[in-house]
């Protein structure tokens, strides 16, 4: 088994709690070179968690080091196309942290590098919102068990800036996160995987707070977003991070014969017949679904002639298509505010 040699681009929270774990589990991967925000927390990171790699300065550095096989980017957005495009070049794989990139722009010069760098395996980091009841969704509607689809309702509701206190979050940066706006990226990528594509003809974003220790806020507290689905379907999609009730991450699919919900949180999977309560349909245990991640990017690497793993950057700029399409429609109305000014 050939050793493959990981380079952290950026090795904050994500990094730790998901992909540091992940990847120590699978033989023959070694960690070469970290370059986090400063050079100190970089030390720390290798130190605490990975003694044998070398900690850096730059990413720059880390992508063009000569012994790094995979770029591991877990960095912000702002940083996910420059180094992107600079690890390709350099000939390395590459797995990178979502969102994909701060627009339709930056995502559709990372898919062009890695057009021209098909022998190198590039991954987007998925949303744990379904693994689990995917394989059994799938299912479910390739059976037809709601029948045709006409209308989608999501919910993706928590609090996680209703503090009017705090300063903003990196989330609420435009510079940072660019036009990505609290859990759109993240449900449109699980809707496209189940439904297809869909455009966004309406949007409506709202914030709480226009100001946070003297910085402007541009990015909404809240947004609702009425779309159409290729497939015929429509619905509304329904985000708040300044909601002060328990946290719902729910999705509602409603066809001609019953509805499908989906509890992201409680990994539970219902079933509503007209006139009937909904009933639990549990995921079949030969169906259960899980993270896998770091095992999926692995096995591509080495396995050149295997399948790629998903998302890709092509699902990447499929979900940044609706991402951009709702900033523009926001930039060309007038966002209401529910908060103080």
């Amino acid at each position: 088994m050939n050793t493959l040699r990981v380079g952290f681009v950026g090795a904050g929270g994500i990094v730790l709690q998901r992909h540091l774990p992940g990847l120590k589990n699978i033989p023959g991967v070694e960690f070469a070179a970290v370059a986090n925000s400063t050079l100190e927390s970089s030390e720390r990171f290798c130190q605490e968690h990975a003694p044998g790699a070398k900690p850096l300065v730059s990413w720059q550095e880390v992508v063009a080091h000569p012994d790094v096989d995979i770029v591991w980017i877990g960095a912000t957005p702002y940083l996910h196309e420059p180094a992107t495009i600079a690890a390709l070049h350099h000939g390395k794989h590459v797995f990178c942290q979502a969102r994909m990139a701060r627009d339709l722009a930056e995502a559709e010069r990372m898919h062009a590098a890695a057009s021209e760098r098909p022998d190198r395996v590039t991954m987007l980091c998925p949303p744990p919102h379904g693994l689990t009841g995917d394989r059994f969704i799938r299912e479910l509607l390739g059976e037809k068990v709601i029948g045709a689809i006409r209308n989608i309702h999501l919910l993706s509701l928590n609090g996680a800036f209703s503090d009017r206190e705090k300063p903003a979050h990196w989330r609420q940066r435009r510079e940072i996160s660019g036009l990505n706006i609290l859990t759109l990226g993240i449900h449109t990528e699980v809707i496209q995987r189940w439904l297809g594509d869909f455009t966004p003809l309406r949007a409506v974003g709202r914030f709480d707070v226009r100001e946070r220790h003297g910085y402007r806020i541009s990015i909404p507290d809240a947004l609702r977003v009425k779309i159409e689905g290729a497939a015929g379907f429509t619905g509304t999609l329904e985000f708040s991070g300044v909601y002060t009730q328990e946290p719902v991450e729910r999705l509602e699919i409603a066809g001609t014969t019953g509805t499908l919900f989906y509890d992201y949180l409680a990994d539970r999977i219902s079933l509503q017949r007209p006139g009937k309560e909904p009933e639990v349909l549990p995921i079949p245990q030969e169906q259960l679904g899980g993270w896998t991640v770091e095992a999926d990017f692995i096995g591509a690497v080495r396995d050149p002639s295997g399948p790629r793993p998903h998302p890709d950057f092509t699902d990447g700029v499929r979900y940044m298509r609706v991402v951009q399409r709702v900033a523009d429609i926001l930039e060309e109305t007038v966002n209401d505010e529910i908060g103080e000014s």
